[in-house]
């Protein structure tokens, strides 16, 4: 179970992981030798499981975000969600309760680049339905959790 000075570390790292295990000691309020362990226990056990760049996705060309909702029949859920998964336009594909059964994140060049993966996510067996939400503007979009 984290402890306060657990939480503390991780919200510095959350704000930028690129900062010193000294900057990152110095705000919060101990030595350098517990930050570097605590942050090594933390990637060895998997609480962080890798560091990444958060990116403007329009200075990369996809100018154009998407949730998917899809309700895929017989059985084939994980190998169609596997599926999906790895196309690299794809951020996230959820397994979830409700109305739907797969809900995934994508980020297009255009429309008709998310026109193309929707015709070709449909033409899979087993792909009974989809909806697909076009974002317009995002006013919030994180990968940190709140500790």
């Amino acid at each position: 179970m984290a402890d306060e000075l657990d939480r503390k570390i991780i919200q510095a790292l959350n704000r930028n992981a690129r900062k010193s295990y000294r900057e990152i000691a110095k705000e919060v309020g101990t030595s350098v030798t517990s930050v570097i362990h605590r942050i090594k226990k933390f990637e060895e056990t998997g609480a962080i499981k890798g560091y990444i760049p958060v990116v403007d996705q329009e200075h990369f060309g996809l100018s154009m975000s998407a949730i998917i909702a899809l309700r895929i029949s017989r059985g084939k859920l994980l190998d169609i969600q596997h599926k999906i998964a790895q196309d690299p336009r794809i951020a996230a594909v959820y397994d979830v309760t409700g109305d739907w059964d797969s809900i995934i994140i994508g980020y297009f060049r255009d429309r008709h680049d998310l026109n193309d993966f929707i015709k070709d996510i449909l033409i899979l067996e087993n792909v009974d339905r989809s909806i697909t939400h076009v974002v317009l503007n995002v006013i919030k979009e994180e990968r940190r959790i709140p500790v």
